[in-house]
């Protein structure tokens, strides 16, 4: 006979090799969630608390590059910001990239203090 029989093999589908086999894929999710998905959350959520926390006064860098002071918060999805003196921008919030720095409360009120006397001398 020229055939040979041929024996019917069983499959588990959670046999020994088959966990084996999918270990590597595993291991490869396991490393991209903590090098790339897990970081890239975090940069993410550190964006919208630095957005929501924009206030007059703070000075920042839109995605074009361009450096300004807000001068207000006109919605919670438009921002004013003073690029030069005597010229002001509407732009939306999230085209801000960063805050380069937020001014310091009593500064800010000690110099309109010190603006008021100044006014008041000279009339």
């Amino acid at each position: 006979m020229l055939i040979s029989p041929a024996y019917a093999q069983g499959t588990g589908l959670l046999d020994q090799s088959a966990l084996v086999q999918f270990l590597p894929l595993v291991l490869i999710f396991v490393v991209f969630y903590f090098l790339l998905i897990r970081p890239q959350q975090k940069k993410q959520k550190d964006q919208r608390a630095m957005l929501g926390a924009l206030r007059r006064g703070d000075r920042v860098v839109t995605g074009g590059g361009i450096l300004g002071t807000v001068s207000k918060v006109v919605s919670p999805e438009e921002v004013e910001v003073d690029i030069a003196s005597g010229v002001r921008v509407r732009i939306v919030r999230s085209t801000i990239t960063s805050v380069l720095a937020k001014p310091d409360p009593a500064a800010a009120r000690e110099a309109a203090k010190e603006k008021e006397g100044a006014k008041a001398d000279k009339a």
